[in-house]
């Protein structure tokens, strides 16, 4: 196999984990479904350029190389790690609070924009204290090593990645703020919540009980 082929090959496995990783169910995922099918399309964005900007921050320390950066700062992911078992957790009362009350009406996707900065901290914050996307990050710089071409080599795995994310995140905004995905989501509302709640207790507790 040529060097070429094998640079391909070793690019589109590192594309499709991260692809799997990031589309598969996560907390990052099913609250952006959330915030899109009640808080309408805007919502939604400002809360998904949230989730991609800790990706981003993610994606500098893969680029970085991601191992060498955690063990030389293991304090501050220790603090990471607490910090972000605890918000997650809170999260998990939230939306476990939310599955008891009455559903809640689904906004128009023209809502106001006042909240954007908030929801943009609010999925900057979740993402970088998500497990699910750090150990998909993780492999990812694994892969990307894996085939011994130095930096550049890792920058265009970032950089592919990214903007997988950037499509997947902005299609679940995108598709679940459609009015039948509100209107189904309206019938569910309960149910995903309660499905929040549990997902966002796992990854607090996981989170809370590895190990650096």
């Amino acid at each position: 196999m040529t060097t070429p082929a094998f640079l391909s090959a070793n690019l589109l496995l590192a594309y499709s984990a991260y692809f799997v990783g990031t589309a598969s169910p996560g907390p990052s995922n099913l609250a952006i479904m959330s915030i899109a099918s009640t808080s309408g399309r805007r919502a939604a964005f400002a809360f998904a350029a949230g989730v991609m900007s800790g990706s981003f921050f993610w994606a500098m320390l893969a680029a970085l190389g991601l191992s060498a950066v955690l063990t030389a700062y293991s304090g501050f992911l220790v603090a990471v790690k607490i910090f972000g078992g605890v918000y997650l957790l809170w999260l998990a009362f939230k939306s476990g609070r939310a599955a008891l009350r009455p559903p809640k009406r689904a906004v128009s996707s023209n809502s106001s924009d006042q909240r954007a900065g908030r929801l943009y901290a609010r999925g900057a914050l979740l993402h970088l204290t998500n497990p699910k996307a750090i150990l998909v990050w993780m492999s990812v710089a694994a892969l990307g090593s894996s085939a011994g071409q130095g930096t550049a080599h890792m920058l265009a795995v970032v950089a592919g990645c990214l903007c997988i994310g950037v499509c997947v995140f902005g299609g679940y905004a995108a598709l679940f703020s459609m009015p039948s995905a509100r209107r189904i989501y309206t019938r569910i509302q309960r149910y995903l919540d309660a499905c929040l709640a549990l997902v966002f207790a796992a990854a607090g507790i996981r989170l809370l009980t590895s190990r650096v």
